[in-house]
């Protein structure tokens, strides 16, 4: 491999990596992996922290010893995806391969990788959610949606407190719903919402912004396809035939865990690529997504139940 393909398999993972956390709607949960410890590979250590209660001071003997246990827990990234793309040599020579190259990954990754990641986290939280009974099923109307909205917001607050940020995820079509419902247009206010390097106009409803996300992302199961087997050679993600849709998840802006790593990126030129005579791009994606048990209490998942 000469040095040349070294270099461009260093920026084109830097700007994958960049991409993915800009234009995931999920984006903003990779914030929360910034303590997270990884070293390469599958694995991450995430940070578990203990700390006592207060005791009594006393005058004589003065404060009572308080304990700090901070360990690390290895965690697995279960998804581990990937791709081979041959750009034929006819095409593409070493003047614009870069600008090619960069324009396949780029498409590649908004159009296919992306969304089934977001597809991925919001149905492993509405599982995990499901699990720790913090779920409701509703079928949204416009005449009810806000009352139950703010019911649900209302309950996570009542738990964590108005110092947490709230995020509330939405499909599209029930945040449509909300749009067209009654009084809207004084509920609903217009703000701003950073993720990665990314500021996002949104709507906010008692301060907290609404993500809104395609439908076709928000089901709370998915068969993730391997590629290769008949029938499903196009790889990608589908939903499951028992898979419902979700309305939307309201979650503590630091509980989940999201971590997205694109691994070595491979890039072989025509000379070097023993299968054909054109450039090789290998691409490998390993990503998951944590809830810590402790930040579970400020996750809420409502379900359509038609």
């Amino acid at each position: 491999m000469s040095i040349n393909t070294i270099e461009y398999a260093k920026i084109f993972m830097d700007a994958l990596d960049c991409q993915l956390v800009a234009g995931a709607t999920s984006g903003w949960m990779e914030a929360n992996s910034g303590q997270v410890q990884y070293n390469g590979g599958n694995e991450v250590k995430i940070p578990k922290m203990k700390l006592s209660g207060l005791g009594n001071y006393n005058r004589d003997t003065g404060f009572v010893q308080g304990d700090v246990t901070v360990s690390y827990e290895t965690k697995q990234m279960t998804q581990d995806r990937g791709r081979t793309f041959h750009l034929d040599a006819v095409d593409v020579d070493e003047t614009n391969f870069a600008m090619v190259a960069g324009n396949v990954m780029g498409e590649f990754q908004r159009t296919k990788v992306i969304p089934e990641i977001d597809a991925y986290r919001y149905s492993t939280i509405a599982k995990l959610a499901q699990t720790a009974s913090h779920t409701s099923f509703y079928q949204p109307a416009k005449e009810t949606i806000f009352e139950k909205l703010m019911e649900e917001v209302t309950t996570i607050r009542d738990v964590v407190g108005d110092d947490n940020e709230i995020v509330i995820t939405m499909s599209a079509k029930t945040a449509n719903l909300l749009d067209m419902a009654k009084g809207s247009q004084y509920v609903l206010e217009s703000g701003c919402f950073s993720q990665g390097d990314v500021t996002l106009q949104v709507k906010k409803i008692d301060g907290s912004p609404i993500i809104r996300v395609p439908s076709a992302r928000l089901k709370t199961k998915y068969e993730f396809l391997d590629g290769v087997t008949e029938e499903k050679t196009e790889g990608g993600y589908k939903p499951t035939e028992d898979a419902k849709n979700i309305n939307w998840i309201i979650a503590v802006r630091h509980g989940p865990i999201a971590v997205s790593k694109t691994d070595v990126t491979r890039i072989f030129d025509p000379m070097t690529n023993q299968t054909a005579n054109a450039w090789k791009i290998d691409y490998r994606k390993h990503h998951d997504i944590w809830i810590p048990d402790n930040a579970m209490e400020g996750i809420w998942v409502s379900i359509d139940n038609t």
